[in-house]
């Protein structure tokens, strides 16, 4: 009988109480084996080398060094997946930048958070962070420029982009290469509220077109992007001449809320030949069968590609499905979207 191999975890945390507590809580796994803990980048540096963990969970604000510092100094020279532990804040979204795979946040009495709740989720994306590929981060090769366009009349068009576990990155990557002008953008990646804001102003302060967390109603125009809001849906409608969306609460659809297959199915139907859907990185299959709805009605389609992603999870099911018309590295989307845009090469 073949047994599986256990996941190797290494806890980095400053308070002795909680990294107790994470050890207890994620070793009740039995996928999960706690193979050390430290109390600063010092000592983790050191368990690194001596336990080889599969995965890293990183407090963020620690003594002697923080923990996005710590990160950007250890990712180009021990590429490890990593899940940042933070209280909410931005913060969250420096680690991400600098390497990690995704987050938890940590208790909170004002929302209701128990430790119980976080473990959960912690196990849960631990596993996922497993199969993650970060080797990408030795000799990472800095962004493109803005892509260059013409001008050819794109205010009938919009994109809707989807993701989950290392998408916030890969959208950063597409975004911020596209010009002031580019058609509208629906975007949902996987997050919970209040850093779905804080997500949308850290784009809107780095790129060109204007970037907001949706509102019920809010038009979809030339310039602008609307990211999903945390625990609602998000879909489109053709109000007139123009496309408004509404945000919406309902029941988890995948497993999730905000959906990709809800807005990826809006569009289909509000939008067809005249939107292009792209799938990016994430665990799961959330957005491949509203994909496949897209490019049935005429939409192009693109997937990311098995190299580039982060985990090769919706992307993959998307393209096995037959849902993905063009795949390609996250390097080749802000190209190939551009190219389906407007018409060039």
């Amino acid at each position: 009988m073949l047994i599986k191999k256990k996941i190797k975890v290494l806890i980095v945390d400053d308070s002795i109480v909680f990294r107790e507590m994470l050890s207890r809580g994620i070793s009740e796994d039995s996928g999960i084996e706690v193979v050390a803990t430290a109390s600063d980048p010092f000592q983790a540096r050191d368990r690194i080398i001596e336990s080889e963990p599969d995965v890293m969970t990183l407090d963020v604000e620690m003594p002697r060094m923080n923990g996005i510092e710590f990160l950007r100094r250890l990712m180009p020279q021990y590429p490890i997946p990593v899940i940042v532990v933070s209280a909410v804040s931005e913060n969250v979204f420096d680690a991400l930048n600098a390497g990690a795979v995704d987050f938890v946040t940590k208790v909170d009495s004002s929302i209701g958070r128990g430790i119980d709740s976080l473990v959960k989720e912690l196990i849960i994306k631990i596993k996922i962070a497993s199969t993650a590929k970060v080797g990408h981060w030795k000799n990472e090769n800095t962004l493109k420029n803005y892509v260059k366009t013409n001008s050819v009349n794109t205010g009938n068009r919009l994109v809707a982009i989807g993701a989950s576990t290392g998408g916030t990155e890969a959208i950063y990557s597409i975004i911020k290469t596209l010009p002031r002008d580019f058609p509208g953008i629906v975007i949902v990646q996987h997050m919970p509220p209040v850093f779905t804001r804080m997500y949308a102003e850290r784009l809107n302060n780095s790129c060109l077109m204007e970037v907001k967390e949706a509102k019920d109603g809010d038009r979809i125009t030339e310039g602008r992007v609307l990211i999903a809001p945390g625990d609602f849906h998000m879909r489109v409608k053709k109000s007139g001449t123009f496309w408004t969306v509404e945000c919406f609460k309902g029941q988890k659809v995948n497993g999730h809320c905000p959906s990709v297959d809800i807005l990826f199915e809006s569009i289909a139907s509000e939008a067809g030949r005249n939107s292009v859907g792209i799938i990016l990185t994430g665990m799961g299959f959330d957005g491949a069968k509203g994909l496949l709805s897209m490019r049935r009605k005429g939409a192009r389609t693109i997937g990311q590609d098995e190299q580039s992603s982060v985990v090769y999870g919706m992307p993959k099911v998307a393209y096995d499905l037959g849902a993905v018309e063009i795949q390609t590295s996250l390097a080749g989307i802000p190209q190939c979207v551009c190219s389906m845009i407007y018409g060039v090469k």
